[in-house]
Formats: structure tokens, C-alpha cells, sequence
């Protein structure tokens, strides 16, 4: 690939969840956090014999409780789950755009939101599923504060579990001067995915998972944010790594598209927060 085509493809994928983040907005309610008819952050909602655990939806970065789950959220409402989805990494004046604050901190806003809907629904646990930094995130709530009590299984979708390269721009700082410390400063939530930085290597120290979690990872190869893909998979107890294409070939998903409107994700997410019932997933679960 040309080098010129190597920028542009990260580029062309900022760009494009800047637009996706921005022209939904107005579909949220005045707290940003429930979607107009969307039938999710219903906190009467009971949880059923069938779907005994609430479901929490922690979206990606530069995403927001509303827009980065006008698909899946409606999705598993229909499907009778009790489906919640928080903001967190926010930053001072920067309104929609979330997913930027320090990790460790989001992590902290998501136990708090946890909490909020254990006691809402009276659930013993929760699963959570998350997209991109939303898949990764949970993993440092779930190691270091408590969360493991808490959530029963955490499925991630496109999540950057080991960090990224970016399709190896991140290699390239050293050669700005200035350049990474000004990214820590100002949007430490994007440091802190860059492959090797010091929050990864503290959440990866000591193994991926944690006792008592059952872990779901849903891959595309056509991922062109969370690079190389292959470093999103997990390893340890509890484990279930899967590629989007293994299920169905014909399935060109994207790093978004996997996590914003893939249906043949999103039956894989069903059945990773329901294996009981599991039925197979193929390029025909598009139409389901």
C-alpha cells in the first residue's frame, strides 16, 4: 500500500465516527443519556427470568451513550434484555465526544454507573458490552476496582485490548518532538491506547483476565483503528476470541461499522450474553 493510503485510511476513520458521534445528537434526551424511543435507560425495567442480568453498553471513543448504540441498543431491547448505556471520559467544553478523559478515571465513572443500575433493577450482576476502548476499558474496572463482584461477562467489539499502532503512525511520534506529551496533556484517554504506554502495561501485567468473568471478543480483519487486530484477542480462563469473517466471509465490517450496525456482530453478542441458547451465527444472522 502506498504511504500516502496508509494516512489516510486512520484518518478517513477519525473523520468518520466525528460524523457519526454528531449527526445522531439530536435524537438524545436533555441528559444525553437515553435515546428518544429507543427503549434503552428504562430504569423501571425488570429483568427477566430469561435475561436475569441488566446489560450496560459502554461505547468507544469519541462515541456517547446515544449514538454509538442506535443499533445494537434496540437490538437487544427487542430481544427482552434490560440495556443501559453511560458517558464517561468526558472533557471539559468538548460536548458529545467522550472516551477522552484518563482510562482509569472512566473506569471509575463505570463502576458508579454499574452500581446505579444493580440497584435500579435489584440484578446481583451485570454484563457489560462494549465497543473499541468501551471493550478494553471495563477490563481495569474489573481488575482493580471490584468489578469482578459485579459483572458476570464482559463482551468486547473491536476492543483494544493491547493497545494500538494505528497502522504503525503511532511509531512515528518519537520523530515530533513534543508530540506525545502534548497528546497525554490533552486527551490522555488517547495516550492511554497506544500500544506499550504505561495504563496498558499495568492492565496487562499479571494476565488478561480476571476469576469469575466470562470474556467475549469480537474481531474484524478489516480493522483499520485497533491495529494489528490481532492483538484485540485475550488470553486466559473464560475466553471466547472470535473473527467476524470466520462466521461469515462476506462480512467486510470496519472498525465502526462492526461495532455501530453489524448484525452478524450483534447476533454474536447476543449469544455470548445468552450461550444457553446460542444458535450459530452466519452471514444470514444479517437478516435476523
Amino acid at each position: 500500500m502506498l504511504p500516502w493510503k496508509r494516512v489516510l485510511r486512520p484518518l478517513a476513520a477519525l473523520l468518520l465516527a466525528l460524523a457519526v458521534a454528531a449527526v445522531p445528537a439530536a435524537t438524545a434526551s436533555a441528559s444525553g443519556t437515553a435515546a428518544a424511543g429507543g427503549g434503552w435507560n428504562d430504569y423501571s425495567c425488570e429483568p427477566s427470568a430469561a435475561h436475569p442480568r441488566p446489560v450496560v453498553l459502554v461505547h468507544g471513543t469519541f462515541g456517547n451513550s446515544v449514538d454509538n448504540w442506535l443499533g445494537l441498543a434496540p437490538y437487544l431491547t427487542g430481544r427482552g434484555y434490560c440495556v443501559y448505556s453511560l458517558d464517561y471520559g468526558q472533557l471539559p467544553g468538548v460536548p458529545l465526544f467522550h472516551g477522552l478523559g484518563p482510562i482509569d478515571k472512566s473506569a471509575g465513572q463505570l463502576s458508579a454507573f454499574v452500581d446505579k443500575v444493580l440497584a435500579a433493577t435489584g440484578a446481583a450482576e451485570a454484563d457489560l458490552v462494549g465497543h473499541s476502548q468501551g471493550g478494553m476499558m471495563p477490563r481495569h474496572y474489573l481488575k482493580f476496582l471490584g468489578g469482578a463482584a459485579k459483572v458476570h461477562a464482559l463482551v468486547g467489539i473491536a476492543p483494544d485490548n493491547h493497545g494500538t499502532d494505528l497502522i504503525g503512525l503511532t511509531h512515528l511520534l518519537p520523530y515530533f518532538p513534543g508530540a506525545e506529551d502534548l497528546l497525554k496533556a490533552t486527551t490522555p484517554g488517547l495516550a492511554d491506547q497506544i500500544a506499550g504506554s504505561d495504563f496498558l502495561t499495568r492492565l496487562n501485567t499479571g494476565g488478561d483476565t480476571v476469576p469469575g468473568v466470562r470474556y467475549t471478543v469480537i474481531a474484524t480483519k478489516y480493522d483499520e483503528v485497533v491495529t494489528p487486530w490481532r492483538t484485540q484477542y485475550l488470553s486466559g480462563p473464560g475466553v471466547r476470541n472470535v473473527l467476524l469473517q470466520d462466521l461469515c466471509p462476506l462480512d467486510l465490517s470496519e472498525h465502526l461499522a462492526i461495532g455501530l450496525f453489524d448484525r452478524i456482530a450483534f447476533h454474536e453478542v447476543a449469544n455470548a450474553l445468552d450461550p444457553a441458547h446460542a444458535t450459530p451465527t452466519t452471514c444470514a444472522s444479517a437478516l435476523s
